[in-house]
């Protein structure tokens, strides 16, 4: 065989075997980058009601999501202002909070300065985000009986208005479990441990997210136990005998929003443990899920912060 004959034949070889690592490769990077029970990055999981298949997302995205629907909580808003609101998010950034996007759009919602949305550094607050984007949604009547695209393209007057169709489904599966009515729905998984938490920002988080009366007054726990604001401890108890303030949703409910919205922060947070009636959630057995405990059914959302 020739030099000539044999030169084209080792290149074909060689890039075929070049192919076939980057396929391998690519093919790696997605049984990890999707297998929230493996030894891959921090994940977050939302059970599907049924037979359907769960939504896996990353921590900050989860909890820019929490943070969206406990704006929503604190204004009484119903259910359907929420999903609207996660699948314009998940359209306009992927549910992250991101300081760039087309000409000046900037944080979860894309919203403008130039526009007269606020300022970058305000709209770059996912509280603020949040409350300016539901502050439009309620302006227009009868926005919750509109189709989700009718209603989030009258507030983001977007170029590619039949884009936010395709993320309702998930959207209406991450607001189930973020408002409380599927309870142990959502799921978070760290990466490596969790880093120490301080239980004076989950309180102060939690009351600028939920309004005021998510806390008790510290007198009525005696100035101990973690319930008030300046209550010493690493355990932060969030009371839910009564229904959120407007939310017509029941005590169960509430619990359950409360829980996933600590799970869903845990990372930032440095959540250890949240618990609610029965079930369990720890970030040192996080793939296991909400643990069932043994014990009588306690009333309250306790988070435990790592020391």
């Amino acid at each position: 065989m020739s030099e000539r004959a044999s030169t084209p034949r080792r290149g074909r070889l060689v890039r075929s075997a070049a192919a076939c690592v980057v396929l391998l490769g690519l093919a790696g990077y997605l049984l990890v980058r999707h297998d929230p029970g493996g030894s891959g990055p921090a994940s977050c999981t939302v059970t599907a009601d049924g037979s359907g298949d769960p939504y896996v997302i990353e921590p900050q995205q989860a909890a820019n999501a929490a943070t969206i629907e406990a704006v929503a909580s604190a204004r009484g808003l119903p259910e359907r202002a929420v999903t609207i609101a996660l699948a314009t998010a998940m359209q306009e950034s992927a549910l992250r909070n991101i300081d760039y996007g087309d000409r000046d759009s900037v944080g979860l919602f894309q919203q403008r300065p130039s526009q007269g949305w606020g300022t970058p550094e305000q709209i770059m607050d996912p509280v603020y985000a949040a409350g300016k984007f539901y502050e439009h949604l309620v302006e227009i009547p009868g926005y919750s009986r509109l189709p989700l695209t009718v209603a989030a393209q009258r507030v983001q007057r977007s170029g590619f208005p039949d884009a936010y169709a395709k993320h309702e489904s998930r959207a209406a599966m991450l607001t189930a479990a973020l408002t409380g009515r599927r309870a142990a729905a959502l799921n978070c998984v760290p990466a490596n441990g969790t880093a120490a938490g301080d239980p004076v920002r989950v309180r102060e988080k939690l009351i600028r997210e939920f309004g005021e009366d998510v806390l008790p007054d510290p007198a009525e726990v005696g100035g101990s136990g973690g319930g008030g604001r300046s209550a010493p401890g690493p355990v932060v108890s969030v009371p839910v005998h009564t229904p959120a303030r407007g939310t017509g949703a029941d005590a169960d409910r509430r619990g359950w929003e409360v829980a996933h919205w600590a799970v869903a922060h845990s990372s930032e947070l440095g959540i250890e443990r949240v618990s609610y009636g029965k079930r369990v959630w720890e970030a040192g057995r996080a793939k296991e899920g909400w643990r069932t405990t043994e014990g009588a059914f306690r009333p309250e959302v306790v988070i435990v912060t790592a020391k």
